[in-house]
């Protein structure tokens, strides 16, 4: 699935939900959504209050960390933690998975996919009796810049 795709279906999804929970479509909802879909990229709330403040100055840390969870909610943005200390918001991957390399120099976060890796572990898994619902690949380092 493109990243188009995936917004698109993220869009859809968000739609769906707000109608479902009685939540109301607000201006500034609206800008912060379109913010983090079209950011495509590991937010902070602190980076992405700055990126939609260009557009809605008025956006507040609150608006964004409630609009943040609620797209958790709505299956459409995942949490991430890089060993920071700080979340990052990522959208989430609609029947596609990739795994990250984090560089504990820079911080730069670089996604990948290796289907290897993958079936892997799903064998491990199934070795052990285990039915995987969900996992994490992360692997630190430093990148090649930091070197």
């Amino acid at each position: 699935m493109s990243t188009e795709d995936r917004v698109d279906a993220a869009r859809e999804r968000v739609v769906r939900f707000m109608a479902e929970e009685g939540k109301k479509n607000t201006r500034q909802r609206g800008v912060i959504v379109e913010g983090f879909l079209g950011a495509g990229g590991h937010l902070t709330l602190q980076e992405l209050q700055a990126l939609v403040r260009e557009q809605e100055g008025a956006v507040g840390y609150a608006t964004v960390y409630r609009t943040m969870k609620m797209l958790e909610e709505a299956g459409v943005a995942v949490e991430r933690n890089f060993g920071t200390g700080q979340a990052r918001y990522e959208l989430a991957e609609f029947g596609t998975h990739h795994d990250h390399l984090i560089c504990v120099g820079c911080n730069r976060h670089i996604e990948f996919e290796a289907q290897l890796i993958e079936e892997r572990q799903d064998q491990i898994a199934e070795r052990h009796g285990c039915l995987v619902q969900h996992h994490r690949h992360e692997i630190y380092g430093l990148c090649a810049d930091c070197q």
